[in-house]
């Protein structure tokens, strides 16, 4: 009775391991790679890797696909930051791909964290120490990481003594959402920020001329100086370069000029480009508006 007990208790055992199995695995798929958002250090920057260190992908330049602009605190967006000063940062991708995701840090010219992120509600922080100095990240989060988020948001403590240039490294994942790590492509860019430290004169109107979004009236500031008296207009495009809205504006006077320009209430909350014209000078600007 042992030789045929033991043989069939081994056969009992053996099926029931199988089937404890089988009932586990079944329909499993496994969950893509950092749908939470990756650890530091993946952005891209001096020192760094990028998204290609999970997801099995090719890079590529984002120039055109990894759309950042900053904020100052009435909505106006800046190419030079002021040194102390708070800002809103929102990066969204062109394409705003069904499964996507991101990682941004910013460095000095010494590739050492400039300022320090702040977490908006879609996103997260993350950190790494690269090169003996620790930086942080801003990245996505897994409630963040599908096309119903066009926008993330982040605030941006800048450094509060000058430290030159400002570069910000980004990193963008276009995920096929096929379940695992093949066939994503990964875009890369960098986006300068210099000093406030310049003064204004008539040949650099380009450096004056900013375009802001007030939500409460749903309207565009419109910032900029000249020595002329000439038309001014502008045409709002949108990311696929149709435009989307124009408006032929009053004359601009000489010095400081702010026009304040409502938007018809039917336009899409999104990324645009504002271009403004004055006279035969042409000026353009990113915008997001949010209704």
């Amino acid at each position: 009775m042992k030789k045929v007990f033991l043989p069939l208790s081994l056969i009992a055992l053996t099926f029931g391991i199988f089937s404890f199995r089988n009932v586990n695995t079944q329909g499993f798929q496994a969950a893509p790679l950092n749908a939470n958002g990756p650890g530091g250090g993946q952005s891209g920057a001096p020192g760094e890797q990028n998204c290609t260190s999970c997801h099995n992908g090719a890079t590529q330049n984002g120039a055109n696909e990894n759309l950042l602009i900053i904020q100052n605190d009435i909505g106006f967006g800046i190419t030079q930051y002021t040194p102390g000063a708070t800002y809103t940062v929102n990066l969204s991708m062109a394409s705003n791909p069904a499964k996507k995701g991101f990682q941004v840090t910013a460095l000095n010219a010494a590739n050492a964290m400039a300022g320090n992120f702040v977490a908006g509600a879609n996103t997260q922080l993350k950190t790494a120490t690269i090169s003996g100095g620790q930086r942080k990240y801003a990245t996505h989060k897994n409630t963040s990481n599908t096309s119903a988020t066009q926008t993330w948001n982040w605030t941006w403590e800048a450094p509060q003594t000058e430290q030159g240039p400002v570069t910000f490294y980004v990193a963008t994942n276009k995920a096929n959402n096929n379940g695992n790590d093949n066939g994503d492509v990964i875009y890369l860019s960098q986006h300068v920020f210099t000093n406030d430290n310049a003064s204004i004169n008539e040949t650099q109107v380009e450096n004056n001329f900013a375009v802001g979004y007030g939500v409460e009236k749903e309207e565009l500031v419109i910032s900029f100086s000249t020595l002329s008296i000439a038309p001014t207009s502008l045409n709002l495009v949108d990311l696929q370069g149709k435009s989307v809205w124009s408006k032929k504006l009053q004359n601009s006077t000489v010095g400081q000029n702010k026009e304040f320009v409502a938007l018809p209430n039917n336009i899409p909350n999104g990324m645009y480009v504002v271009h403004f014209f004055l006279g035969n000078k042409a000026f353009s600007a990113p915008i997001s508006i949010q209704h």
